[in-house]
């Protein structure tokens, strides 16, 4: 299928607001900076917005906590936003998270977690790790109920998302369900999506090495399956996950790989390529059609997984 021509258009402005291919003069603080202000604002309204500070590894966290109307217990999601470990925050991801929170009837804890380059592999997964395990022990107190945790991010955040399931494995937190969008899961460039992607489609092959290069301190470090949860020895006993993916998307065929092996170790997985979708479209319900689509079916499978009657 071709470019979606709703997606045509939103590239076109990404790309004349700068967001285009990063590299060696790109500074990281300054596009961090143009992302938050680009960010459109959320008319959904939820019920309580509270943004906190909890005990992290190496510093006190901030965390977004957005709870929907009524007073039962709630499942909770903690959410991991993308931009390549290096961009992106509360801000930026707001819309998504109030969206889920009311959509969805849970309360969503998202995670401002620590960036690279000035914090470097692997400050975010720790950071990832402990606000769900702080999410778990205090879920009650949030309103929450603690055996229904999921997690979810996009890109990076779904990156962070399957490793946090994959740390909480065998442990008190019960991770229910992984809702992972366009996740990273490989250090790789030669996929065929890497090829057939490699540029004209927002997020770009070097964009993806730029991000990289902040990340990691060296390239070996790529190996580690706290950077490529696709590399993990043992992918069995994970919760169900649903896996959103997009046809001119670099990162295609990573999701696509890491919901085959998940699936080849016996866990539940559903996953989608959604047609003529770039990366990056998820949030974009308002501006694109199928994005209402794919949100739908992520809405629906975190309800199912979630056990939300």
């Amino acid at each position: 299928m071709p470019l979606d021509p709703q997606a045509r258009v939103i590239i076109d402005l990404i790309e004349s607001l700068g967001f285009g291919s990063l590299g060696a003069n790109t500074d990281p603080v300054a596009m961090r900076e143009l992302m938050n202000a680009a960010a459109i604002p959320s008319s959904t309204e939820v019920a309580r917005v509270e943004d906190r500070e909890i005990p992290g590894p190496d510093r006190f966290l901030r965390i977004r906590v957005y709870r929907p109307a009524g007073d039962q217990p709630k499942p909770v999601i903690v959410y991991y936003h993308g931009g390549g470990w290096v961009l992106g925050s509360l801000e930026s991801h707001d819309g998504v998270c109030r969206d889920l929170a009311v959509d969805v009837d849970a309360i969503v804890v998202a995670v401002d977690y620590r960036l690279a380059p000035e914090d470097r592999f692997p400050a975010a997964v720790d950071d990832a790790y402990a606000a769900a395990r702080w999410v778990h022990a205090n879920a009650r107190a949030l309103g929450g109920d603690p055996d229904r945790i999921a997690v979810a991010g996009d890109s990076a955040g779904g990156n962070l998302a399957a490793i946090v399931a994959q740390q909480a494995r065998g442990t008190d937190l019960a991770v229910r369900f992984q809702l992972l969008v366009y996740p990273v899961t490989d250090y790789e460039f030669l996929s065929v999506s890497m090829e057939e992607n490699a540029v004209g489609y927002y997020l770009t092959r070097d964009s993806m090495r730029w991000f990289y290069d902040q990340y990691l301190t060296r390239p070996a470090e790529g190996e580690d399956p706290r950077v490529s949860p696709l590399r993990a020895k043992d992918l069995s006993g994970l919760p169900p996950a649903f896996v959103v993916t997009a046809q001119y998307d670099p990162l295609r065929d990573q999701g696509c790989s890491y919901a085959d092996a998940l699936r080849a170790c016996g866990n539940q997985v559903e996953s989608v390529i959604y047609d003529g979708m770039f990366h990056g479209f998820f949030s974009m319900s308002e501006q694109i059609d199928a994005a209402k689509v794919a949100f739908g079916d992520a809405v629906a499978a975190l309800r199912a997984g979630l056990a939300v009657t």
